[in-house]
């Protein structure tokens, strides 16, 4: 017997589909965990009468929207680099001081050194800022251990957090984030363990959704990140990459030709790059916190992205070292104020645009039939709120597969 339905009526509505449609006193159908049918309540595909016997919730006039997708994190860690960015107030640069054993290593040794079940409860209240957001689908990256033990136990911790939270995690294998210390000086020997015993290791575990690189002149070259992406395909894992944050490589130019889900920062991005994401499909994740953080004054190109026409993605990159952020909707805000995004780019940023970088367009991140029935109501009188307001949280409910949170 299948589902009865459920009409959430009485409501305003932001589909973020294709269109962008809005909604004026507009009403949903689920059934169980999917979305039958979104529109203006006055066509409800039903009778009146039929209505009134379904489960009703009277949403009052609230704002809708899919519910949030953290696209790029690394939530799991362990420790703080809060030294690390006194220093670059002091003038510092990040690169320095990776240069010389801080940034990426340091949270490193922190993490080695961590239990999992250390791991587990130091990541979950970072877990829980996002959700209290209205954010049910996570995206958690590696990258810390640098050993095959501790990369799969930061893993197994995104694993966990997802099977006690109302959150839909995806994992991405971020090994190749910098040259650890047992490698110093021999990064293609590293490549070559992460490719043929920790890639295939993990894979088997069930542990990853995605692989990722930092292709960046303190990390991995772009021949290095192209034998990863290889070796990912033969296992049929979609790729990412970090390209283009503190110099150019030519990184998202060759991720585009392996149709990467994909590039993430993009400072140093050229309209040449811009061509290349939008040709390729691949989705343009900004990272605007990160870009606050690091005090930088290279910007994407926003305007090149967008007359090339290529998806873009928000994010918060929560992670110890350039975005010790748990707000999304901060990103929202500071992706229109610092980048020149609109409310409506920002709002499809994190909802349809997101579920494309980690390749759950046909399932979340719009508000159309079919799709999953994870969705916020939002006190706000108008969504251009969503991105306008620093420090208040104006969630009012978050439906996840049909039910709420």
């Amino acid at each position: 017997m299948s589902d009865p339905l459920t009409l959430w009526r009485n409501a305003h509505i932001a589909t973020c589909d294709d269109s962008m449609r809005i909604i004026q006193n507009g009403a949903l159908l689920t059934r169980g965990s999917t979305i039958e049918w979104v529109g203006p309540e006055a066509d409800l595909p039903v009778s009146r009468e039929a209505a009134v016997s379904y489960k009703q919730h009277d949403l009052l006039g609230a704002w809708i929207t899919p519910a949030l997708i953290d696209c790029h994190t690394h939530l799991v860690f362990a420790s703080t680099r809060a030294p690390e960015y006194a220093q670059r107030l002091r003038g510092r640069s990040y690169t320095e001081i990776a240069r010389e054993g801080g940034g990426i290593l340091s949270t490193m040794r922190a993490v080695r050194a961590a239990p999992e079940t250390q791991l587990f409860d130091e990541s979950a209240p970072r877990l829980q800022a996002l959700l209290a957001e209205g954010v049910t689908t996570v995206e958690i990256k590696s990258g810390y251990g640098l050993t095959l033990p501790d990369e799969a136990k930061m893993l197994r911790t995104a694993r966990n957090l997802a099977q006690a939270y109302p959150v839909t995690i995806k994992t991405t294998f971020l090994g190749a984030h910098t040259v650890p210390p047992e490698f110093k000086g021999r990064p293609d020997d590293y490549i070559d363990t992460i490719i043929n015993d920790w890639l295939p290791a993990l894979h088997g575990e069930g542990l990853i959704d995605a692989v990722d690189v930092f292709c960046e002149n303190i990390a991995f070259n772009v021949a290095q990140s192209e034998r990863l992406f290889n070796a990912a395909h033969k296992l049929d894992l979609p790729v990412k990459m970090h390209a283009e944050q503190l110099t150019n490589l030519g990184g998202t130019q060759m991720a585009t030709r392996h149709h990467a889900l994909s590039c993430d920062h993009l400072e140093y991005a050229t309209e040449a790059d811009a061509a290349a994401l939008a040709s390729s499909n691949t989705t343009a994740v900004l990272l605007p916190i990160a870009f606050y953080c690091l005090a930088d004054d290279r910007k994407p190109p926003v305007q090149a992205l967008r007359k090339a026409g290529a998806q873009l993605a928000l994010a918060t990159d929560c992670n110890p070292g350039s975005a010790p952020t748990t707000s999304l909707l901060l990103a929202m805000s500071m992706g229109t104020r610092l980048f020149g995004l609109t409310p409506e780019e920002a709002l499809a940023g994190v909802t349809r645009n997101a579920a494309h970088a980690l390749g759950l367009q046909r399932e979340r991140g719009a508000l159309a039939q079919g799709q999953v029935a994870d969705f916020v109501a939002w006190n706000v009188h108008s969504i251009e709120e969503l991105s306008y307001w620093i420090g208040f949280n104006p969630r009012r409910t978050t439906v996840r597969a049909g039910r709420i949170v």
